[in-house]
């Protein structure tokens, strides 16, 4: 079993009055993926900036952690991901 680390950046955009998640990016570094939320932050309601851990072979979660989160993110973001 392999831990493969990937980071993300997760944008939000306003549909129907509510926060949904918009586009996701993947970054090669952690700074890189808190630089890039933090800059598209201007363009977009929020971003959040994501570590995701998970077995290489399986694709089976391991974990998540929120880095950063810049504007506006659901207040639930971060309980809707324990549950993925």
């Amino acid at each position: 079993m392999t831990i493969k680390t990937t980071f993300l950046v997760q944008t939000f955009t306003v549909q129907r009055k509510r926060l949904v998640p918009g586009d996701r990016e993947v970054s090669p570094t952690e700074s890189g993926a808190l630089k890039k939320a933090e800059a598209m932050a201007g363009r977009v309601p929020g971003t959040a900036a994501l570590r995701v851990m998970a077995d290489d072979e399986t694709g089976e979660l391991e974990g998540v952690i929120i880095l950063g989160q810049f504007g506006e993110v659901p207040e639930d973001f971060a309980e809707s991901l324990q549950g993925s």
